[in-house]
């Protein structure tokens, strides 16, 4: 008996971890216009999910690149988040295609088939994916025909990546992911790079210096902020609304988020 109450509560935990309930929540609750889109080229299909924000002008479009889990819950209502500071946001799947019977982030069972779905994703399909959606949000007739991208973990280095391959994004925000491996690449960067770190992720705070002097070298913007003690996915677990404000993962989220907005409002 304790054993079959055991499987239904690790059951019941691995469930409430991929559903992102608090962030499923202020999903649910905003009152900003949400819808899923697919951005086709080719014979490929990416499915995106696109919130637009309450203003009354055009604004710019945020391209919002997820973690190494996919296009998640928290996610898509961080792309909310981004509506609601004023600009239209675009999350797009890319996983899309890749999961069960040709499903998307949502149709694997948990966050483990997910992240090894992902790491299988060929490089040039996830440059290609990215442009294709980068060309849909500037044509968007409510934006200005600015973007911009955001991209956390995998996404974050994804970002950083993307920049040297588009030369048309105005700024890209990297959070918590490494620089190109190739000094090269980074001399076709034409957008600012602005990072964002945790305190407590040498991992990839290790890097940091490499891509500051590749940048230099080439003299390119790169701003790279460190928080102090703040882990890795700072920005995702910082979220949640059951850590107090003194946690150095939501006192790093709440400090980017205004390093963030700031940004974003000079693009």
């Amino acid at each position: 008996m304790k054993g079959t109450l055991l499987f239904f509560a690790l059951v019941g935990f691995s469930f409430g971890l991929w559903a992102q309930d608090y962030a499923l929540a202020q999903l649910e609750n905003s009152s900003r216009h949400q819808e899923w889109v697919e951005v086709k080229y080719g014979d490929r299909v990416v499915h995106c999910f696109l919130v637009y924000p309450e203003v009354a002008e055009n604004v710019p479009v945020v391209i919002v690149i997820h973690e190494n889990r996919g296009l998640n819950d928290w996610a898509r209502s961080f792309a909310d988040q981004v509506a609601g500071a004023g600009y239209i946001a675009i999350a797009p799947d890319l996983l899309s295609g890749a999961g069960p019977n040709g499903g998307k982030t949502a149709d694997f069972a948990n966050a483990d088939d997910a992240r090894t779905a992902l790491y299988e994703l060929k490089p040039e399909q996830v440059t290609a994916d990215l442009r294709a959606v980068e060309l849909y949000a500037r044509s968007l007739s409510a934006g200005n025909g600015k973007t911009a991208t955001i991209g956390f973990c995998w996404g974050g280095s994804q970002c950083f990546n993307f920049a040297t391959n588009n030369e048309n994004i105005k700024a890209a925000m990297v959070f918590y992911g490494t620089g190109p491996q190739n000094a090269e690449d980074y001399a076709r960067i034409k957008a600012p790079v602005y990072g964002f770190y945790g305190g407590n992720d040498n991992r990839v705070n290790s890097t940091i210096d490499a891509s500051t002097t590749n940048m230099k070298a080439g003299s390119k913007f790169y701003e790279p902020v460190i928080y102090p003690g703040a882990g890795h996915a700072y920005m995702r677990s910082g979220d949640d609304p059951a850590l107090s404000a003194e946690d150095p993962n939501k006192a790093a989220r709440n400090a980017s988020w205004e390093r963030l907005k700031t940004i974003l409002a000079g693009l």
